[in-house]
């Protein structure tokens, strides 16, 4: 039974999903965010600063598995 729930298939889903996710939540975050600066003549400055920071986060990281690898 734990062999079964540690498969590796199960943590590639999980990763696949996760990463899925977070690329979906970003495109709607900015979708948001260009929608406020169109329509309100505003930009949302929480929402550019966690743009930016998960910009940041995905450039280091690929930059460290580049570099690991």
């Amino acid at each position: 039974m734990i062999d079964r729930m540690l498969d590796e298939r199960l943590i590639a889903h999980r990763y696949k999903a996760t990463r899925l996710a977070a690329l979906v939540g970003s495109v709607a975050m900015s979708a948001y965010l260009i929608y406020g600066l169109v329509a309100k003549g505003t930009i949302r400055w929480d929402l550019f600063v966690i743009m930016c920071t998960m910009a940041a986060t995905k450039l280091a990281a690929t930059f460290y598995y580049r570099k690991t690898n």
